[in-house]
């Protein structure tokens, strides 16, 4: 179990944000003990990798497909990532679908412009790449979910699902708002908002403030749907004049998809990712899907069948849009396999940076929900946990 020390901070989160504050962390000199907390099975969030202990040729981004760098001067991690031989440009082909089947091939959107990379080898790698930069300074805890926060006159408590202590630490940082919003007791039934519960006895107004910034953000969920094809149906896809095809506000509504990526595989194999549109999302979000690692955690009742009635469709838009390139398509025998995100995309403003570190209650937060370049993708929680890695050098070297 870690223990307190000087300096010792806790990240809850092992997204793009979180590993990015260990990083530049440990790039920055600090020398205090970081543990790194995460419900899923390693690093990632929504820059995750499916992968198979049963098929290690099988490779899945079933988030975000790329990383995409608009900015004036890119991330200070971003380079040595790219030495590391962890990301590399994306050289794929993007195109806009518009309406029922007008195709706009160069056409890209938000996630489209600037430079473009991936995860050399699958899209966590990236997260696998900013942790290997901290080197071994970092003590990670997969698979463990903090349910509850306390901090009654000295270090931050980091509890369980029964109160049972996981960890301590003198910083806490979020690097999601999933502990703080008001959603988390929508989705999963809680009857309490953890950091609001442990923040109201300190008297921190600013963490009061940031708090209820953070409560009114929404954000857009998406039920992603997972398919792999075997070398003879993969042909086709494989041959597409697209490996990236974004839907415009037309066809998101004709079709209830927001994008397609087409991934593929070192066998001959090709993944096909369809991310569905926030609308369709929304009338499904107590669908998990059966790989979810938190509605194990949380031992969420099944969900009677509805998870098929998904699949089945959003495999039928996926058919159905695809007929024009694909005529006769046919998934029925397909693996298929469902991925619910509750919180993929955070609308604006998000939260300004002024709120993102309040240090007399000795809080942190990062992520791509945090106001700035690149809020809501990739490069805004890279830059993120950058900056607040800057925020609690300082700290720390205020507390010597």
């Amino acid at each position: 179990m870690p223990l307190s020390g000087p300096g010792s901070i806790a990240v809850i989160g092992a997204g793009v944000s979180g590993c990015a504050l260990v990083a530049q962390l440990r790039r920055l000199g600090f020398g205090g003990a970081i543990s790194l907390w995460e419900t899923g099975r390693g690093p990632g969030g929504r820059a995750s990798t499916r992968r198979s202990r049963h098929d290690a040729e099988l490779r899945i981004d079933h988030g975000a497909p790329l990383l995409n760098i608009t900015g004036e001067t890119a991330p200070r991690l971003l380079q040595p990532l790219l030495e590391g031989g962890w990301i590399e440009p994306w050289q794929g082909a993007i195109a806009q679908l518009q309406g029922e089947s007008t195709l706009r091939p160069g056409q890209a959107d938000a996630l489209g412009l600037g430079q473009l990379y991936r995860g050399q080898g699958g899209m966590d790698h990236l997260c696998r790449g900013l942790l290997s930069l901290a080197g071994n300074g970092c003590d990670t805890h997969y698979g463990t979910l903090v349910r509850h926060l306390d901090r009654e006159g000295g270090p931050w408590c980091l509890l369980g699902r029964n109160r049972e202590l996981l960890g301590q630490a003198d910083w806490l940082v979020l690097s999601s708002t999933l502990l703080a919003h008001p959603r988390s007791r929508a989705i999963f039934g809680w009857e309490d908002v953890p950091l609001q519960v442990a923040a109201a006895p300190l008297g921190d107004l600013q963490l009061e403030h940031a708090l209820t910034v953070i409560a009114g953000i929404r954000s857009e969920a998406r039920s992603n749907l997972l398919v792999v094809l075997d070398p003879t149906a993969a042909g086709p896809w494989r041959n597409l004049p697209f490996s990236l095809l974004h839907f415009d506000a037309a066809a998101q509504q004709r079709w209830g998809l927001q994008r397609i990526t087409i991934q593929p595989q070192l066998d001959g194999r090709c993944a096909v990712v369809a991310h569905s549109t926030q609308a369709f999302a929304a009338d499904h979000l107590d669908v998990y899907g059966t790989h979810s690692a938190v509605a194990r955690m949380l031992q969420l009742p099944p969900d009677e069948g509805r998870e098929d009635t998904v699949i089945a469709a959003l495999t039928t838009a996926l058919e159905q849009v695809m007929a024009t390139w694909l005529p006769g398509l046919d998934l029925g025998t397909a693996d298929r396999q469902l991925m619910r995100w509750g919180a993929a995309f955070p609308l604006a403003p998000g939260l300004p940076s002024e709120l993102m570190f309040c240090p007399r209650s000795r809080v942190g937060f990062c992520g791509d929900f945090i106001a700035g370049v690149g809020f809501g993708r990739i490069e805004g929680a890279l830059r993120s946990g950058e900056q607040l890695a800057l925020e609690l050098c300082a700290a720390a070297d205020r507390c010597v």
